[in-house]
């Protein structure tokens, strides 16, 4: 294996590693899974403007993380799948800046769980789906999510640029 691939795999597994453990913290806080979710681990999702080892490495983060969810496999499969769609588009729009921050890529994180997310807390609920409890937890979803990955994401971003980290990444 060439050294390109090796540094691939290792920053994608650190990646998944940090947010697994990132989300196993929020949980004991009891603020990684329902409706109203504020996961640190979020924060994460503003690393595909650095690096595309970033996409494998949130969508494994978030596979493991999600296998201690209250929803069971449907989270698992789920909330993967939203981190999947959310880090492929972040890391295809990240050369698009406002004030040379990456304020689009942030967004695809708040859509992608917003919609997926909040439709899988709606369709599993026990009085099954419905458009108003749809909108609600989409809502409650976004906002956790817009938080952490504006009020937490943004900030990692300016963090890692200023520190030039983004060169090792």
């Amino acid at each position: 294996m060439n050294k390109k691939k090796t540094d691939f795999i290792v920053k994608s597994a650190v990646i998944a590693a940090v947010y697994a453990g990132l989300t196993y913290l929020s949980s004991i806080f009891g603020i990684a899974y329902g409706p109203i979710q504020f996961r640190l681990s979020e924060a994460l999702t503003i690393l595909p403007v650095f690096t595309p080892a970033a996409i494998p490495g949130l969508t494994v983060g978030c596979f493991l993380g999600n296998i201690t969810s209250p929803y069971g496999i449907v989270d698992v499969l789920c909330g993967t799948f939203a981190t999947l769609i959310a880090a492929v588009l972040s890391y295809f729009t990240r050369k698009i800046k406002f004030k040379d921050m990456p304020l689009l890529s942030a967004v695809f994180p708040v859509i992608a769980n917003a919609v997926i997310v909040g439709l899988e807390i709606t369709v599993f609920m026990p009085e099954g789906f419905a458009l108003q409890a749809f909108l609600i937890n989409a809502f409650q979803v976004g906002f956790g999510q817009l938080v952490v990955c504006y009020g937490l994401g943004i900030p990692l971003y300016k963090v890692i640029k200023k520190a030039k980290l983004d060169k090792k990444l």
